[in-house]
Order: structure tokens, then sequence, then C-alpha cells
């Protein structure tokens, strides 16, 4: 393990890494977007140090959670709209669209991947999307703007204007089965890369942070790209400390 914290050699390492590569997987968590000014959930003053999630069983089995659930979506709608994608969203996109990077597989709920030009084709959101809400018996989908505007009509949480069955934020509680077609579509990118970039994620959360483990176990060359230490820094080829956007703003060719 190689630890680079100067900007300039991390720079250059993870420049002739994408170079040299075959196939690359980007892996994604908070990290990238909190340089967009999106707070993460699990650091020190991050969302849950604030208040409790609502679990995925509580919102099944309570009106009361399914409105606070609701009503948290609608405050975060807010910061997402603000927030912009960064040097390291643009130059990952720049990567997708090139053809260098199969996939991006992110935690991330924000939606700035696609705002930043990754394909639907290509990006694989492990814990869902919170822009958009859908039933969760008929699969049916929901904008937020008409989540929010039968809540005001009803008083209650949305039901499906097909089925009647709960709508919820598409995105995966605490406690929620993860989605079985996004797994398999992570698991069979990160057999198939020879670079792995796990990039602003503290990689403490499973089962998504064992697709770098994994990448490693096939074969591939491991990267973290984080602010801080992780667990699995030790078992990676390269780990380039520092600030996300700036170490990877060379490869982000949008504004040439």
């Amino acid at each position: 393990m190689a630890i680079v914290d100067d900007l300039s050699e991390a720079r250059a390492v993870l420049g002739d890494l994408v170079a040299g590569a075959g196939r690359v997987v980007v892996f994604t968590g908070a990290g990238i977007s909190t340089e967009s000014g999106i707070p993460d959930f699990r650091s020190p003053g991050g969302i849950w140090s604030q208040r409790e999630p609502v679990y995925f069983d509580d919102f099944l089995a309570s009106e009361e959670a399914r409105l606070e659930d609701w009503h948290r979506r609608f405050e975060m709608r807010c910061l997402l709209e603000d927030a912009q994608p960064n040097a390291a969203h643009r130059a990952i996109a720049g990567l997708v669209r090139s053809g260098i990077a199969s996939h991006v597989i992110t935690q991330n709920i924000d939606g700035l991947h696609q705002r930043s030009g990754v394909p639907e084709d290509r990006l694989i959101e492990l814990h869902g999307n919170a822009t958009t809400g859908g039933c969760l018996d008929c699969g049916a989908g929901m904008s937020l703007d008409e989540a929010r505007a039968e809540m005001e009509a009803s008083g209650h949480a949305p039901r499906c204007l097909s089925c009647g069955g709960l709508v919820k934020a598409r995105v995966i509680s605490f406690g929620q089965p993860m989605p079985v077609r996004e797994m398999q579509r992570a698991e069979d990118a990160t057999g198939d890369c020879d670079l792995f970039v796990a990039v602003g994620s503290s990689l403490v959360v499973y089962p998504a942070a064992g697709f770098p483990l994994a990448a490693k176990r096939n074969g591939a060359t491991l990267v973290i790209v984080n602010r801080e230490a992780t667990e699995q820094d030790q078992v990676a080829d390269h780990v380039l400390r520092g600030a996300i956007g700036p170490i990877f703003e060379p490869l982000d060719v949008s504004e040439r």
C-alpha cells in the first residue's frame, strides 16, 4: 500500500493508473458530494448524528413514521436541487462517456452523477435515488411534486394512484432489502474491471463496501481516494489522501 497525500503526486498517480487501465469501475460515496455542499450521513456532525433515521419496518407500520420520512425528503430536496456536480463528478462522467470507465457504482442518493452526464445504463445506484418516489407494491413512479400534492390534499402519506399501495422515496432505508438487480449489476461490473477506484467512501457500510474487496480478489488494482483513512486502506494498492475534487480536476475535460 502506498499512501500519497501530496496533491500533485496524487493527480499524477491517478492519471497514470487511468491511462494504463483497460476497464475502470468507479465506486463513490458521500465524500464526493460533500464538496458540492451535501452533508454526509455518518461522520460527526452528519445527518445521523442530528436525528435518527426512519427504519423501513417503521415506515411500513406507522403513518407517523411515513409522514416524518416524507417531510425529511422534502427538506432534502431543496438541498439536492441547489447542489451542483463538482470537478470529480464531471471527470468521472467524462471517463464513462469516453469508454474508459465501464460503470459508476454509487452509494449516493443525490442524483449528481446523472446531472454530471453519466448515462443511466452505466450508473448503478445501490442505495436508490432521493429525487423521485415509487409504489412499494406495483412499482409505479411518483414525482416528489405529486407526493407533496397528495399529502397536502389528504393530510396523509401519499398512496399509489394506480393500486393504492404505499409510496416511498426510491431510497434504501435501514432494514430495507438491497435492490437485487443493482447488486447483480455491481457484481458483474466489479468482476470485469482491472482498475477499481473507490472515491469518497468510508467503506464501512456493507454489502456495498464489499465491492472494492471483491475487485481486489479478482485481480484488479484497487485505488482509494478519500479525505480520511478507511478500513480498507491496508488492502489497497494506492491510497490518495486529500480533497477529492482537486485530485480529479486534471481529468475533468468538460470545460476544455
